[in-house]
């Protein structure tokens, strides 16, 4: 309540402009394109370009009940810098994935996801993960908050994946549910505030930097 309030105390100064934004509409942020993907409980009612193919996957796809929580609601976007994709739905639910996936892909594939709700199982849907089929995958979650395992192991098996990174090492995943120690921020022990760092370029190539290792990995443009 004192965060909201906070809030509305700072909008009430009209120093800064705030934006009610809906699917479908772009946000104003200089060469890079912006698309809200979802807000307020909808999603974009079209297929984007180059997307609109039936997604094979959601024939015999789990069907997900309404969430009740106000994660359906999530403000999600997808940027566009040059060739590059970059997919963040927030903490976007299984039930809204699968309106934006089946039976048609409205999205098309991506070059990086950030992985929705910390890479709980609420979100991160077989189907979905199909159908969006990143390059790389960026999953900011804590030791003990997110790494569902079986949103792991979908997200892993996704058909172009190169590589999983994560924030911290899950302690929900164990052993056999966290990426290699050079993909991972925090390993396990004191949380030392080391980060992932994405660079990139309109040509479609980025890196990711761990500040752990202090060593990146760069991806051409395909």
């Amino acid at each position: 309540m004192q965060v909201w309030q906070a809030y509305q105390e700072l909008l009430a100064t009209k120093k800064f402009k705030r934006l009610t934004v809906k699917p479908g509409e772009s946000l104003p942020i200089g060469e890079i394109q912006a698309m809200v993907i979802s807000s307020d409980g909808a999603v974009i009612n079209h297929p984007l370009p180059g997307a609109g193919q039936e997604n094979a996957s959601c024939k015999n796809a789990e069907q997900f009940p309404a969430d009740q929580t106000e994660n359906r609601r999530s403000l999600g976007t997808l940027i566009t810098f040059g060739k590059l994709r970059i997919l963040d739905l927030g903490d976007l639910t299984r039930d809204k994935e699968m309106e934006l996936v089946c039976p048609i892909d409205k999205l098309g594939a991506i070059d990086i996801y950030i992985v929705s709700h910390h890479g709980w199982y609420q979100s991160n849907s077989r189907a979905f993960l199909n159908a969006i089929a990143p390059r790389v995958a960026i999953m900011d979650n804590g030791a003990k908050k997110g790494g569902t395992p079986s949103a792991w192991d979908i997200i892993e098996k996704s058909p172009r994946l190169e590589n999983l990174w994560q924030l911290h090492f899950s302690e929900e995943g164990g052993a056999a549910h966290n990426v290699a120690p050079e993909f991972i921020a925090n390993p396990e022990g004191p949380d030392a505030a080391n980060y992932l760092e994405l660079t990139a370029w309109p040509d479609g190539s980025f890196e990711v930097f761990n500040s752990r290792t202090q060593r990146a990995k760069r991806y051409p443009s395909h």
